[in-house]
């Protein structure tokens, strides 16, 4: 019985859609290797994503900020004093001054939100502002690539 109880929850969890495949997918892009790409049109103020998080609690992210997972975390928390691993596909949200999306952090629910700032085509790529809103220009830790140009702001 609790075979058959185990395999009835197996099937019912494999059925659900993930919203999110629905609205993107990773795909190769010419100069900033994996990027998020529109499945469909997306409209202006859509949701395209909401992500979980797992927070890493400050003392634990001070021994972990020298790896590479380092550049696909987010601060966390009301005085960015934790850092957050978001699941699904925000971490691979490519960079620009210039973003068609823009996340929020969602404390309280410990998701992290993709939405987009304008009508964003089908197989068209998705960028963030990596310093939170939009129009922010501050110098990030890397090189920008912007219109196939890099630069530092």
């Amino acid at each position: 019985m609790l075979q058959l109880l185990r395999h009835t929850v197996i099937m019912e969890i494999a059925k659900v859609e993930d919203p999110n495949s629905s609205n993107v997918c990773i795909g190769l892009t010419g100069d900033r290797g994996r990027g998020v790409f529109a499945r469909r049109k997306i409209l202006r103020d859509e949701v395209i994503e909401r992500s979980p998080v797992i927070v890493i609690p400050d003392l634990e992210w001070a021994g972990m900020q020298e790896t590479v997972l380092s550049n696909y975390v987010f601060d966390w928390g009301e005085n960015e004093e934790h850092a957050a691993v978001a699941l699904g596909y925000v971490s691979i949200y490519n960079h620009s001054y210039t973003p068609n999306a823009e996340l929020s952090e969602c404390l309280e629910d410990g998701i992290i939100e993709v939405t987009a700032i304008r009508d964003i085509e089908p197989n068209e790529e998705i960028f963030v502002n990596y310093n939170g809103e939009p129009d922010d220009r501050d110098e990030l830790w890397f090189n920008v690539v912007e219109n196939g140009q890099r630069t530092n702001s």
